[in-house]
């Protein structure tokens, strides 16, 4: 694991001597569109229905408005605190291209969210830029999440499937979703009768099943049985699903690819320009199951440096 103790207080918890660890390496590597930096150091996180502030004090992070059940049943996994990323950073540094972007990147780690606020995420994400992201994210927020207070300001949860369930076309299309919209409404509605519905209970017919709907289900499955599963989902191509995979459901051989990937992998290593599947296949069979890992490295390396390609 990547911290020696934990220091538990009645509002806040220490976690001392952490290693492989910076918030701004993590929060800014694409992964998660809810966090709010105070100050240099120093973020608002909402995640699993929680409001966290988190904040680096040299080797030790300090997480309040938290508890020791919180901790252990949320954060602790949240943040991948029981990984040692030494030995994910020594294995992949024997690329020596690869190293590279992990020098540079060396706090970043790969958060484990939540299943159902990453799929509609990272459907809103298709041909969308970040700060469109994170705004329409947090109008579904605000329209259907719990309401957070905290520190005299008010912050609102993702939804639930059960707070979000009756939401309309109009009502999607309100939060600036844009054509997006039509696979929120369709993707809320087979998430929520999957939760509803017994699991390997098709009904009537085969048709009835809502098992492929089944996020704790798709979860489990495979990695590649994953990534199909996921696709089944309109607006979940295969990078969405990545996404997906590599952020919620601890599939580390998820490599998606974005536009900055493409130029890392171009850069790096002289891979075709070509479609993203080819460089998808590419990565993954390059870096096995740390594929992820990699992937994350490479885009906050090439993101951050505004890599082009001639």
């Amino acid at each position: 694991m990547d911290y020696k103790t934990v220091k538990y207080y009645d509002d806040y918890i220490i976690i001392e001597e952490v290693k492989n660890f910076k918030l701004e390496h993590i929060f800014e590597c694409g992964q998660i569109f809810r966090f709010w930096e105070i100050e240099e150091n120093d973020f608002i996180v909402i995640a699993f229905g929680k409001l966290i502030e988190v904040k680096e004090d040299g080797n030790n992070v300090i997480i309040y408005n938290t508890t020791q059940e919180d901790f252990n049943n949320i954060w602790l996994r949240y943040f991948d605190l029981s990984r040692d990323y030494s030995i994910i950073k020594e294995e992949l540094s024997k690329d020596p291209l690869l190293k590279q972007s992990i020098e540079f990147g060396y706090g970043v780690r790969v958060l484990n969210q939540d299943p159902f606020e990453m799929l509609l995420s990272f459907i809103i994400s298709a041909r969308n830029n970040i700060p469109s992201i994170k705004k329409t994210v947090n109008k579904i927020s605000t329209k259907w999440g719990k309401e957070i207070n905290y520190k005299g300001k008010i912050y609102y949860a993702f939804p639930s499937i059960d707070e979000i369930k009756d939401a309309s076309l109009e009502d999607i299309q309100e939060t600036g979703a844009s054509f997006r919209s039509k696979y929120i409404v369709d993707t809320i509605k087979n998430v929520y009768n999957a939760s509803i519905n017994e699991v390997g209970n098709p009904g009537i017919n085969e048709e009835c099943s809502y098992d492929k709907y089944d996020l704790n289900y798709i979860r489990n499955l495979s990695d590649d049985e994953c990534h199909n599963a996921l696709q089944e989902f309109k607006g979940v191509g295969s990078k969405v699903a990545d996404c997906i995979m590599l952020f919620s459901m601890e599939k580390t051989s998820a490599f998606p690819v974005d536009v900055w990937v493409k130029r890392a992998m171009i850069h790096f290593y002289g891979a075709e320009d070509s479609s993203l599947n080819k460089i998808r296949i590419f990565g993954r069979n390059k870096f096995g199951k740390l594929a992820g890992f990699a992937q994350q490295y490479l885009f906050y390396y090439a993101r951050e440096n505004k890599i082009s390609v001639d």
